[in-house]
């Protein structure tokens, strides 16, 4: 049996907030280049929910990993599954990466995207996408990304270096568009999606509406499921 609730491996709130290696508005494309070097199977990445308090999981029909819309791409495929993680506006995003793979080998986790999400570029229609990257420092392994879309003042940028407990941005209301169909507080949300860099990860199944915080384990990239939107 698993347990999908875990700690983050280090202290909230030693480094809540804290910024390294900062390029502050730094654009990048997540899409990014091909790295040289694959993962092994041993060392694996927990995904946590990026938003810190209680959060709603998937609270819309639809916007659950088994279905939901993939919007962007890494390493030049389509990336591997995306939910809808809700809370209102004003909360914190954080990086989805803790601070260790399954082996317990620590991770560097860097910001290597930042541009406007929805395909206008504009940032009122929806806010920045911030794309992260997992790779083990060292043997250089890389092992996957997430992205996390709906990111409003971001406080981080391309080229960072993040903790557990780095603030990436906060949510916010955009106004309503195709790219945000959102009217109210309540359906205030992040989007996130997640990539490995050869074959695919993993989210963890739960009901709709199901209450998780920033200790949830949502998911694993560094994997090696068969296709995407697969179930850990």
């Amino acid at each position: 049996m698993h347990m999908f609730l875990g700690m983050r491996g280090r202290s909230k709130t030693a480094i809540r907030g804290s910024i390294a290696g900062l390029t502050l508005f730094g654009l990048g494309v997540g899409s990014g280049s091909v790295p040289t070097l694959a993962h092994g199977t041993d060392e694996y990445v927990s995904l946590y929910s990026p938003l810190v308090g209680g959060a709603g999981w998937a609270n819309t029909a639809g916007t659950e990993p088994a279905s939901h819309h993939i919007v962007y791409s890494n390493y030049g495929y389509p990336n591997d599954w995306a939910v809808d993680i809700y809370r209102g506006p004003g909360s914190a995003i954080v990086s989805p990466f803790g601070s260790k793979a399954s082996n317990g080998t620590p991770l560097r986790i860097s910001v290597v995207g930042l541009a406007a999400g929805c395909a206008t570029g504009n940032i009122a229609d929806g806010g920045y996408r911030m794309t992260l990257e997992a790779v083990n420092p060292t043997n250089g392994n890389v092992l996957g990304r997430a992205d996390v879309m709906h990111v409003s003042n971001p406080q981080v940028g391309v080229g960072a270096v993040v903790g557990p407990w780095t603030v990436l941005g906060y949510t916010s209301r955009f106004r309503y568009t195709s790219c945000y169909q959102v009217s109210t507080d309540s359906g205030v949300h992040v989007h996130v999606e997640a990539a490995n860099q050869h074959r695919y990860s993993c989210y963890i199944w739960r009901a709709n509406g199901s209450g998780i915080d920033e200790n949830t384990v949502i998911g694993r990239v560094a994997v090696h499921y068969g296709g995407q939107r697969a179930r850990c």
